[in-house]
């Protein structure tokens, strides 16, 4: 993010690169990069006569080069963006000659998405020399709460843990689908707001009662009832928690307790820094703890592992996402 922040930096400041090379596994930042580069280098009378939008699935290395050669028209530069240019990936080294001798006036621009270029490749290189070439990398899971916190401060927004915590677990790593989610929170509530689980349930529509954050705090409380019951709508609605997201989810909350367990040193704050989660949800750790040794933990993630293999059909005949849940909590709680 602050690599991002510092492009975006120099471009305001006038350090404008003649190529810029945006590609990686998280297309969250290419296209944040991408559109603002589209958005402000040109007024919009210049934009007409001076950007163009080409389409890797529809175009050759040998088109782009021709197009980035072209002098401007009654505008300081033109501006010359290839969205989906991983289709690209058979020709690009092609690229390098035009890399060496750039367009001065021409700012070419690839978004390079889910994959990326060998940066030891001359064609790498080159472009390094004249440009810039940014990866952007997937963001861990347990790097998404904090992602979400600075995103919101930037924007003059706070969330609650919890709240932070649903987001996650509903949502994953996905950073572009989160941040749509934030944006449609940011037009509702005023600004300045706290986004609580309230917000999350009313709004994105995911239920502050019956979800996989919900789900693992019964189970680590061994509170059956309320297990079974967050267990029953799960299986009543497949399609709004898949199965293996709340395997996955169980899985890493007891992945958690048996380090947990292993620890030395079992202060919060050095509990929060070796799980890598909230501080508020250390004390989660430290009451399941009570519940669950070290032995049982260890036995539990064995569980968590059949459910995974039988949840994707493999040595069983297709059973009902009611069937594993249950499995799942009668091995937990026995």
């Amino acid at each position: 993010m602050d690599e991002v922040v510092k492009i975006i930096n120099d471009i305001k400041a006038g350090n404008i690169k003649p190529i810029y090379f945006l590609m990686g596994e998280e297309p969250y930042y290419i296209d944040r990069i991408t559109e603002y580069l589209e958005q402000n280098l040109l007024t919009e009378e210049e934009k007409g006569f001076n950007q163009m939008v080409l389409y890797g699935r529809d175009t050759t290395i040998d088109d782009i080069v021709a197009n980035a050669k072209r002098y401007p028209m009654m505008a300081e530069r033109q501006v010359v963006i290839v969205k989906e240019a991983q289709h690209l990936v058979k020709e690009i080294d092609r690229l390098e000659s035009y890399a060496q001798n750039p367009q001065p006036s021409t700012v070419l621009v690839f978004a390079y998405k889910y994959k990326t270029i060998d940066k030891r490749k001359t064609i790498a290189k080159t472009i390094l020399k004249h440009g810039l070439v940014y990866e952007s990398k997937k963001m861990y899971e347990n790097q998404v709460g904090q992602w979400i916190v600075r995103v919101l401060q930037g924007r003059g927004f706070t969330i609650e843990p919890k709240a932070n915590a649903m987001l996650v677990a509903f949502l994953g790593n996905d950073l572009s689908r989160i941040a749509n989610e934030l944006t449609k929170l940011e037009i509702i509530l005023p600004k300045g707001s706290t986004i609580t689980p309230h917000h999350i349930e009313e709004n994105i529509g995911f239920s502050k009662d019956f979800n996989v954050f919900e789900f693992r705090n019964a189970i680590g409380d061994k509170n059956q009832f309320k297990a079974y019951q967050i267990a029953d709508y799960f299986a009543q609605n497949p399609k709004e928690t898949p199965l293996v997201v709340i395997n996955a989810q169980v899985f890493s909350f007891f992945l958690g307790l048996l380090q947990y367990h292993g620890l030395k040193d079992k202060s919060p704050n050095n509990v929060a820094k070796i799980l890598k989660v909230n501080p508020f949800f250390v004390k989660d750790y430290i009451g399941a703890a009570h519940n669950y040794p070290m032995r049982k933990v260890s036995g539990i993630i064995e569980t968590l592992r059949k459910v995974d293999v039988k949840s994707k059909g493999v040595g069983a005949n297709a059973l009902p996402t009611s069937d594993l849940l249950k499995d799942m909590l009668i091995s937990i709680f026995n």
